[in-house]
C-alpha cells in the first residue's frame, strides 16, 4: 500500500450498491480511504458531519437526492472548493454534460471499470499536488 494514497480519502456517491460497493471496496484495496453516499443528500450530510477531510468526491451524474449529481456538484464547488468532484455519466453525453460542468474537466464515463477510476482518481490527486506546490 502506497502511504501517500493511504492519507487520502475519498467519497463515492452513488444510488446504486453493487456499483457504489464493488468500486469503493476496490478503491479501499488500493490504499483509499474511501466513504460511501448512497444520495447527494446523504452526502452533504456526511461532508457536514465529517471528523477528516475528503480529496474527492466521484459521483454519479445521476445519483438520488434532491438534487442529481450535476446539481450536487455544483452545491459542493461553492460549499466545498477544495474537494475535487469527479462526475460519472451513464452515457458519454452525460459525461461530456459533466465536463462542462466542471471546468477542468473531470468526468468518467459508465460503465467503467474499477482500475480505469483508480487511475483517474490518482492523475487527479497528482495534478492537483502540482497545482499546490509554489
Amino acid at each position: 500500500m502506497d502511504d501517500a494514497k493511504a492519507m487520502e480519502t475519498l467519497m463515492v456517491v452513488d444510488g446504486e450498491v453493487l456499483i457504489r460497493t464493488e468500486l469503493s471496496n476496490y478503491l479501499r484495496h488500493c490504499g483509499y480511504i474511501v466513504i460511501e453516499a448512497a444520495s447527494t443528500d446523504e452526502a452533504k450530510t456526511v461532508l457536514a458531519k465529517a471528523q477528516m477531510s475528503v480529496d474527492v468526491v466521484l459521483c454519479d451524474a445521476d445519483a438520488p437526492g434532491e438534487v442529481n449529481g450535476f446539481g450536487f456538484a455544483s452545491w459542493l464547488r461553492k460549499e466545498h472548493p477544495q474537494i475535487d468532484i469527479i462526475l460519472a455519466g451513464t452515457v458519454d453525453k452525460a459525461a461530456q454534460e459533466a465536463a462542462k460542468l466542471c471546468d477542468d474537466g473531470p468526468h468518467l464515463a459508465r460503465p467503467y471499470d474499477p482500475t480505469s477510476v483508480s487511475d483517474f482518481i490518482r492523475q487527479r490527486l497528482a495534478q492537483r499536488d502540482r497545482n499546490r506546490k509554489p
